[in-house]
């Protein structure tokens, strides 16, 4: 599995990325690069034959409590971005029950998210099924 600790820099990684992305597509498996909000390199991930982005949301996780609205408007501007380019919209990292709902009402076409830490620490509180539950719930409401 090829992944990234953040954001991929899809103008310095391009052509390893567009070369991996054309092997997976050749073998029909779907394809997402982690971005940062960079419009730029939104646009050459499209260029690179990916289907989709996931928005690397640990700065929007960071600033949440600070000012939400603020704190959204780059991933808003991106996923809009995004689909404009023909991409789909994902998006991960320290998204939890405290701010999930409010960053998919605001990125209502986000097809998919990613939770790891935050779902696991709920759950040793409400019960893996629970915390499941709790949050698709946050999904389903926005």
């Amino acid at each position: 599995m090829l992944t990234s600790n953040a954001g991929w820099d899809t103008r310095t990684h391009f052509d390893q990325l567009k070369s991996v992305i054309n092997t997976f597509k050749t073998a029909g498996i779907r394809t997402s690069i982690f971005m940062e909000c960079d419009l730029e390199l939104i646009s050459l991930a499209a260029e690179t034959g990916a289907d989709r982005i996931e928005l690397y949301t640990e700065d929007f996780a960071r600033e949440y409590a600070v000012d939400r609205d603020a704190a959204v408007a780059p991933y808003v501007a991106a996923a809009k971005h995004a689909i404009s380019c023909g991409l789909g919209v994902n998006a991960g990292h320290d998204l939890s029950l405290e701010n999930l709902a409010f960053l998919k009402k605001s990125i209502p076409e986000m097809a998919e998210v990613s939770i790891g830490h935050a779902l696991i620490a709920d759950a040793l509180y409400y019960g893996l099924e629970n915390t499941i539950q709790l949050y698709l719930n946050c999904l389903r409401e926005s």
